[in-house]
Parts: structure tokens; C-alpha cells; sequence
């Protein structure tokens, strides 16, 4: 029986929150908090209306480490679920420092003036988490997350060595929109303009934004979809913990109609980070794009269709060699009748319950910063199984 402040009422959040009100018996309290406490009211009514559970509700400002250490003081929470932006990190980390609770995000800090994607400001919380005997868990979403637990079940169950990563990640899923993103339409943009980047025999490798492709027939009925190699944070932690690694690659599908739109508005200036003078005022051109795109929650309803995404491996076992994928399929139709988001708020909003559960129940434990694949996999892959995003494993 724990007690869990989860900060964050967008689209995963809401997810979070929807599961954790299925596990009364590990959270028998849930609060949540967001700058707008309006989005936290709505969410709640939805959970009880679902699950007929209670959900205290809060305005914070993530920002403002003073308010957050108030609000944490009283909460009083056993957890700090992070679900907020990634530019909220250190000061919700901070928070977590002044008031002895332990903590859980779903994607790395990032500086709001630079789309640089790296955990070198997290991973300098080590020592002081380690002192206060508090435990810190990045990544819990699906990639990274469960990307992360998935090289660890085969490190741990397949191979002696992992030779060759490539983490698929593919949106199968249908909007019927002209251009929308599937979560926050800021962190996603600046995600995916960024440089690609690999890692190869032992350093980084950079690839111009979306210039290396390759098409891959994914499982289940889904098909052949062009993938675009990028870079995603999950490589910088499983490139230092996975045995005998040469290579470790991100990729992820894209339609042409989303590409056609994005360079566009790349091209015109309106995926730019920095800010311009308009009327006296500056303002980054992203910022404005994603206030007049569609709201991700507003997908919901819309989306059909499936997800997929998975681990491809190759590697050594008993001196044979061996490829291994582990993957799954989730409906986003069948998410949002369950929780009422689609699939891609599901993939990272089930994970980050599944983690808090770990930590929550001890199965979990440690003092300092961790990654997913550092930890037993086994009870996570089973809790996958059991919340709602079961996964499937073939040797290729």
C-alpha cells in the first residue's frame, strides 16, 4: 500500500493514472499535479468514472523547485512519477533531494535552448542520490524503458553477448490528419529534426536528420514500413551495459505525408528553437506551431490501427549465433476504449506505472541514478503482461 504523486496531466499521464487505479493493492493513494489543475480534474473524473477510485488533484509549477518541495511536504508521497516535460527534470529531481522521496521519469532532461538529447546532467545526480539513500529510475516509458528491460531479458535469458542492437519502432496508426504528432508536439519535432547518431565499434556516429532509411517487414500483419535511423537516448545507457555491443541503432517509421509537411515547415523556419522578435515580443517558432497543431489527446478517437516496436538482436550464445527479436503489438483502438488515449500515450504511460510498481513493491531497489536494463527484468516482463502490453519473442 503506497502513496504516488504523479506530476504531468498530458497524455501519458493520464494513462499513468488510469492504471495505477487498477492496482489498488500497491497504490491505495494517487495525486496528481500539473501547472493546469483543470486537466487533473478531468482526468480524475475519468478515473472514476472507469474504476470508481478517487484521485486527489493539484496545481504546481514544475519549474519552481520551492513550490514542488511544498506540494511533496504535503503529499507526503512513497514516489515522484515524473510525467511532466523533460525540461522539468532537474528541478523535479531537486525537489526529490530536499524532501527524501524517490523518483521516476520517462525521458531524459533536455535544456529548453537546445534540442541536445544526453543524460550527462542526470547521470551528475549519482552522488547525491546515492547519500541520501534515494533511488532515482530514468527512462520508465516504452523506448527508452522498455526497450531497455528488453535487451536486459536477453542478456539475461539468450545471449552471452549482444553483438548488434537495432531498437524498430513502429506507428502503424491512422489520425486522418494532415499533420499531427502523437505526443507533445515540441518534444516531438525537436526529437526528430535533430541529428541521427549510432553507435559504432566503440564511438558515436552521426547521420544528417532522417537520411538513412531502410525498409522492414514488421509482424502481426502490419507489413513493410520505411524506417528512419535517429537517435534516441535509451543507445547512450544500453551502449555502456550490454555485453560485447558493436553497433546499437535507433529506428523509427514515418509516413511521407508527415516527412512532406515537417520539411516544409522546416524549411520555412517554424520548427526553429530559437526565438524571434514578433511585435515586441520573443517567442520560439516551435512554441507556436504546437499551439495551433492538434492537441495529441485530441487523437484519441481518431487513431486506428496498431503499434509495434521491438529489439532486434544478434548475438552469441554457448559460442552459436543467434538473432532474437522481442517485440509488441498494441491497438490503439483497444487503448483508448480502455483508458481513453491512444496508443502512444498507452506504450509509455502502462511502463511508467509498471516501474513505479517495481519500486513500490521493493522488487526494485537501489540507491543512486538508475537505467531499466541495470535491473531484473523478469518481474517487469511479466508485469507487461499482465497491464495490458503483452509481448511476443522469435528467433530470426
Amino acid at each position: 500500500m503506497s502513496k504516488v504523486l504523479i506530476i504531468g496531466a498530458g497524455g501519458v499521464g493520464s494513462v499513468a493514472v488510469h492504471k495505477c487505479a487498477q492496482v489498488p493493492e500497491v497504490f491505495s493513494e494517487i495525486h496528481l499535479a500539473s501547472r493546469t489543475k483543470a486537466k487533473c480534474d478531468a482526468i480524475a473524473a475519468s478515473v472514476k468514472q472507469r474504476t470508481g477510485r478517487d484521485v486527489a488533484t493539484h496545481a504546481v509549477d514544475a519549474d519552481d523547485v520551492a513550490e514542488t518541495v511544498r506540494l511533496i511536504n504535503q503529499v507526503k508521497p512513497d514516489l515522484l512519477v515524473n510525467l511532466a516535460l523533460p525540461y522539468q527534470d532537474l528541478p523535479l529531481m531537486d525537489a526529490c533531494l530536499e524532501t527524501g522521496v524517490n523518483y521516476l521519469d520517462t525521458a531524459n532532461y533536455e535544456p529548453p535552448t537546445e534540442a541536445k538529447f544526453e543524460y550527462k546532467w542526470q547521470w551528475a545526480y549519482r552522488e547525491r542520490f546515492e547519500k541520501a539513500g534515494l533511488m532515482a529510475l530514468l527512462g520508465s516509458g516504452f523506448d527508452p524503458g522498455v526497450t531497455n528491460v528488453f535487451a536486459a531479458h536477453a542478456m539475461k535469458h539468450h545471449f552471452d553477448e549482444i553483438h548488434v542492437l537495432d531498437i524498430i519502432d513502429c506507428n502503424a496508426g491512422d489520425h486522418g490528419q494532415a499533420f499531427a504528432t502523437n505526443f507533445n508536439p515540441e518534444i516531438n519535432i525537436r526529437e526528430i529534426t535533430q541529428r541521427g547518431r549510432y553507435w559504432e565499434r566503440g564511438e558515436w556516429v552521426e547521420t544528417d536528420p532522417l537520411s538513412w532509411s531502410m525498409s522492414y517487414d514488421f509482424p502481426e500483419g502490419i507489413g513493410q514500413k520505411k524506417c528512419y535511423l535517429m537517435y534516441h537516448e535509451e543507445l547512450e545507457s544500453l551502449v555502456m551495459h550490454l555485453k560485447g555491443l558493436r553497433r546499437a541503432r535507433f529506428w523509427m517509421t514515418f509516413g511521407d505525408q508527415y516527412l512532406t509537411h515537417l520539411r516544409v515547415l522546416e524549411g520555412v523556419g517554424m520548427t526553429s528553437i530559437k526565438p524571434v522578435d514578433y511585435n515586441g515580443q520573443m517567442i520560439q517558432p516551435l512554441q507556436f506551431l504546437k499551439a495551433v497543431l492538434p492537441e495529441p489527446g485530441s487523437l484519441g478517437p481518431l487513431t486506428k490501427g496498431r503499434t509495434c516496436i521491438g529489439n532486434v538482436m544478434r548475438g552469441v550464445k554457448d559460442g552459436r549465433e543467434k538473432t532474437l527479436y522481442v517485440y509488441n503489438v498494441c491497438s490503439h483502438e483497444a487503448a483508448y476504449e480502455e483508458v481513453g488515449s491512444q496508443a502512444i500515450s498507452y506504450t509509455t504511460g502502462v511502463p511508467a506505472m509498471i516501474g513505479a510498481m517495481m519500486m513500490l513493491t521493493g522488487k526494485w531497489s537501489g540507491k543512486g541514478v538508475f537505467h531499466m536494463e541495470q535491473l531484473d527484468p523478469d518481474p517487469f516482463m511479466a508485469a507487461l503482461n499482465k497491464h495490458g502490453l503483452p509481448w511476443t519473442e522469435v528467433e530470426l
